[in-house]
């Protein structure tokens, strides 16, 4: 009798350990890693995890890029850099027709893990669901649904797992260069991104960082190992096929600057349009002052990390907003203001020819060149109305 205990002690181990084994080769987990799409929000792609067991009828897809945007307080959250994203859990299926509807790329990748493993990290997951849990502070470089499930493997795995490279060949490229590459289309959106963040986008990458992208996370994943064994299993599945939208477009900011730079020569070298010089003068400066006073408060007013030490401001004068004002009448001091202001505005280019802070001149030559008309003009009527020294009378 004791034999036969044994035996079917056995005997129930061994189905045990079979079913262990067939339960863990049913679910799935997977990274799904979305496409670019049309609208700024949606220009730099998408990534979620994917969990499937089939014995229990579960497809579900764990989004750490969900936020309220119906809260009334939303554009100022935005603005300072204090709005709260969150986890969410949907269906597999609404999210791929949500994606195939803004026909934007899904790829698929199954991750090579253990039961063990799985399981540990949807407990990590379905713990991040709790009200308590859930919300993060977003940060665009930092903090997004890319860097959250990339720091969900090293975390839970240890020290078995690592990332392979998530440039190619080991590309050396800035965070700078690498947004001006996914808005090489999107020209208005580029140039507002590069006037508004800082020098501290000018950094290069490391391997870590370049995944705040989702393609750079998929490629790091592809070539990452756990234990010595490949961490995805098998290829690749393009599960939506997205619209193709490398086509290049025309530059408009580029050509809206050249546009405004011609207007602005003709206004100063067009005799009858001289009259018009104080009123351009006075277009410049406000729009350069607006400018700099918006970045000033985005660097100092809000909790953008990468929009503080921003050089755009050697150009972008927050003084020129008041000193707009004072151009219909000269004054004394437009003189000093003004050469002041040149001084800047070559400290602005040197300190993009040195590599502290990479502007975009392709499109901000011809503003600079405008500005430095406007300051040329106000400074010879300054000297035209008081002369050169501090104690000449006024001209008549």
């Amino acid at each position: 009798m004791k034999h036969i205990c044994i035996v079917l002690w056995l005997l129930l181990s061994s189905l045990n350990i079979f079913a262990q084994k067939d339960t863990a080769d049913d679910t799935r987990m997977s990274l799904l890693t979305c496409g670019v799409g049309d609208e700024l929000y949606s220009s730099f792609g998408h990534t979620a995890i994917r969990y499937y067991d089939p014995a229990k009828g579960i497809d579900e897809v764990y989004n750490y890029g969900m936020f309220e945007f119906s809260d009334p307080d939303f554009l100022m959250k935005f603005t300072r850099g204090k709005l709260l994203y969150y986890v969410a859990i949907g269906s597999y299926n609404n999210f791929v027709e949500d994606y195939s509807y803004e026909r934007r790329s899904v790829i698929e990748q199954e991750l090579n893990l253990s039961l063990a493993q799985k399981t540990q990290i949807l407990a990590f997951l379905k713990n991040n669901l709790k009200p308590e849990n859930k919300y993060y502070k977003y940060d665009f470089l930092y903090d997004n649904c890319a860097t959250r499930i990339r720091d969900i493997f090293p975390g839970i795995l240890g020290p078995g797992f690592s990332y392979g490279a998530s440039l190619p060949d080991e590309r050396k490229i800035s965070f700078r260069g690498i947004i001006n590459e996914y808005q090489r289309n999107n020209h208005w959106a580029r140039l507002g991104i590069n006037i508004i963040l800082g020098s501290k986008i000018d950094k290069v990458m490391t391997n870590e960082e370049a995944m705040f992208l989702p393609d750079m996370l998929m490629r790091a994943v592809g070539d990452a190992r756990l234990d010595g064994n490949a961490f995805v299993a098998g290829s690749p599945v393009q599960v939506v096929k997205g619209a193709d939208r490398s086509a290049l477009s025309l530059n408009g900011p580029m050509w809206a600057m050249v546009a405004l730079l011609l207007i602005t020569l003709l206004v100063f070298f067009v005799r009858p349009l001289k009259v018009l010089k104080p009123l351009v003068a006075f277009i410049h400066l406000f729009i350069s002052g607006l400018l700099g006073a918006v970045l000033l408060f985005m660097w100092l007013g809000t909790d953008h990390q990468s929009c503080a030490n921003n050089y755009n401001l050697l150009w972008a004068l927050p003084f020129n907003l008041p000193f707009a004002f004072t151009l219909f009448r000269p004054r004394k001091w437009h003189k000093q203001y003004s050469l002041i202001a040149i001084l800047l505005l070559i400290l602005a280019l040197m300190v993009h020819v040195i590599g502290i802070q990479v502007m975009s001149l392709k499109e901000l030559m011809p503003f600079f060149l405008c500005l430095l008309y406007v300051y040329l003009f106000v400074y010879k009527r300054a000297i035209a109305a008081f002369g050169g020294g501090a104690g000449s009378s006024v001209a008549r």
